[in-house]
């Protein structure tokens, strides 16, 4: 995805008020980047809104499309690898 940068744009403002705890992972954070605390976060920022934005995303298709589609969720997977796959351990569950 391009970075975009702030060369000949105007910019603005944002206050935020954080916790001093999440300001200190925020720094850590963005020091390990080699970055500021501003860059860091309007990237994260940006990059969150964008991701919001495509998750709202409609994706229209035509009958045939569709219903080809509602038979591969109503077709759960099968097979050797996917019965070894749901016979593992799951680290989660003790």
């Amino acid at each position: 995805m391009p970075r975009h940068t702030a060369t000949n744009a105007q910019t603005h403002a944002v206050n935020l008020r954080v916790r001093g705890d999440v300001r200190a992972l925020i720094d850590r954070a963005a020091r390990a980047q080699g970055r500021t605390r501003s860059d860091f976060m309007i990237e994260a920022a940006r990059r969150s809104a964008e991701d919001a934005l495509l998750d709202q995303t409609l994706v229209r298709v035509d009958r045939k499309t569709y219903d080809s589609f509602l038979r591969a969720l109503d077709a759960p997977p099968d097979g050797t690898g996917f019965n070894r796959l749901m016979k593992a351990r799951k680290p989660w569950a003790k």
